[in-house]
């Protein structure tokens, strides 16, 4: 088979794309031919050697990737056979692999794909799908809410935008350059700005005075100076929902700030989403649902496996909309 392989820890031109040996199922195992494998911004911190989340750098040489979807083309011993050529989608957790035209899972992290989706969508689905509604967990929305979403026409952020929507949600997104602001738009957006531009948080508050309103919830993945801007819409009783900080740092509101203004601030990132959201594969299971009925749509922007390099570059550069994706 293919795969992207990093010999060592370093830029994106370190990811070759190479021959490499076919990976061999092993007991309650399945081998699956990829179709298409995701990209997560956590894949470029792992590629410098950093740990992330986890307890220490991978070893090399490492396939990185970790959310594949396509055909069971073989089961190892004590799998059920009855899962070959199943249409399948799998989160591969701790261990990497998902870069490559063959990958290995356990047979109880698969999903079969809904009708309607294709690989591409099951795998944004089964990560950033799952992540979003863990979200979401901590803020139920109605009619009554003001939502505003940095990175609005990220992986995430598309998704925040259509479930507010859903549910009825005024609607305020963020987004860096034109094609981004007409991607919110698209979403549902009441009002897309570019977050590039000074006089964004002007208009936005203009619009809110317009109809009387207050933010209720920021969702925030930017930080920095957005994060403040956006923080300083919010009403009492709003909600600071943060889940990174790709502006490259987190804002930081201090508790005097938070009593006065009667807001809070919280990062959801971790196991306190896993837990409020019944569990990881319970999210999965969720967000493939709410796909297949439409009522949530991912953005996919896909790349060549052998452009894997190209596609973290761009994602360092904040230069994707939606979830990243690699087909063979």
């Amino acid at each position: 088979m293919h795969a992207v392989r990093l010999h060592a820890f370093g830029p994106a031109e370190n990811l070759v794309y190479e021959r490499a040996e076919d990976p061999v199922p092993g007991p309650g195992q399945v081998r699956i031919t990829v179709a298409a494998a995701g990209v997560h911004l956590l894949d470029t911190v792992l590629r410098e050697g950093e740990p992330g989340p986890f307890p220490a750098p991978v070893g090399l040489p490492t396939v990185p990737g970790r959310e594949v979807a396509s055909t069971v083309e073989s089961v190892g011993e004590g799998t059920d056979p009855g899962l070959l050529g199943k249409h399948v989608v799998a989160h591969l957790g701790m261990a990497p692999g998902g870069y490559a035209e063959l990958a290995v899972t356990e047979a109880d992290r698969l999903h079969e794909i809904p009708d309607g989706l294709d690989a591409a969508a099951a795998v944004a689905m089964i990560g950033t799908g799952r992540t979003t509604l863990g979200i979401l967990g901590f803020t139920p929305l109605g009619p009554d809410s003001v939502v505003v979403v940095t990175a609005a026409a990220g992986g995430i952020g598309t998704l925040i935008v259509q479930y507010a929507r859903n549910a009825g949600a005024t609607v305020i997104a963020l987004a860096g350059g034109p094609a981004k602001v007409a991607r919110a738009t698209d979403n549902g957006a009441g009002l897309a700005l570019d977050y590039t531009r000074p006089d964004w948080p002007r208009q936005a508050r203009e619009y809110l005075d317009a109809a009387g309103l207050r933010a209720t919830v920021v969702y925030d993945s930017v930080g920095g100076a957005t994060a403040r801007a956006a923080v300083d819409l919010l009403g009492p009783g709003g909600r600071h929902v943060v889940y990174g900080w790709s502006g490259g740092e987190p804002l930081t509101l201090t508790a005097p700030e938070l009593a006065e203004r009667s807001i809070t601030s919280t990062s959801v990132l971790g196991p306190k989403m896993i837990e409020r959201g019944g569990g990881l594969r319970a999210l999965e299971t969720r967000a493939l649902a709410e796909a297949a009925a439409g009522r949530l749509r991912p953005a996919v922007q896909r790349f060549p496996l052998a452009e894997a390099a190209a596609a973290h570059r761009a994602l360092e550069t904040r230069g994707t909309m939606g979830k990243v994706v690699l087909e063979p």
